[in-house]
């Protein structure tokens, strides 16, 4: 297990779904339901970064992901798809949960997403379902744009006999669009 794995390891999945569990009973159950699909800002994000394997960097990272206007409570949908230069790829789809101080101008995202993990000449995971969590902090600026640094996890939770995790730690830019 590398040094990120204890930040990383899906504690942050857990930590995020808690935390919007309790954002959701707060502001959205009372008013509209608790899961009620809303409308929200979509982003578009490009984040690159070192690939970290027990505690050695193996490789970098660029992966695009697509915060979408879809929310059902404080539950963002986004989708994603990263390449690292030993050939592994991995997309997926899952939510992210945001935190924004008052001023709008910092935030603190953590994401879970599911995927498919191809290895190619990088890090054998088990195999080909693998679920990224992770979180990053960061500042908005006034025209809405992101930018943030952040570290995630990938690991396949026990479905397979290995469970090795892989770690990224970079740095994302997002966009708004619409």
């Amino acid at each position: 297990m590398s040094d990120l794995a204890f930040i990383t390891d899906g504690t942050f999945a857990v930590i995020g779904l808690v935390a919007g569990l309790i954002d959701m009973g707060i502001n959205h159950c009372p008013n509209d339901g608790c899961l009620t699909k809303n409308k929200v800002q979509s982003y578009a994000s490009l984040s690159v970064g070192d690939t970290v394997f027990q505690k050695d960097t193996v490789g970098e990272e660029i992966y695009f992901r697509r915060d979408t206007s879809i929310a059902n409570g404080p539950f963002q949908l986004a989708y994603g798809l990263s390449a690292s230069s030993d050939g592994e790829l991995w997309a997926g789809i899952g939510h992210v949960y945001t935190l924004s101080n008052r001023k709008k101008n910092m935030f603190l995202q953590l994401h879970a997403m599911t995927g498919l993990y191809e290895e190619g000449d990088g890090v054998d995971l088990g195999g080909p379902i693998e679920f990224r969590s992770g979180i990053e902090f960061g500042y908005q600026n006034k025209s809405g744009v992101r930018m943030s640094v952040g570290a995630d996890h990938r690991s396949n939770a026990g479905l397979y006999s290995g469970n090795p995790g892989l770690e990224t730690v970079h740095f994302r830019v997002s966009i708004p669009t619409k």
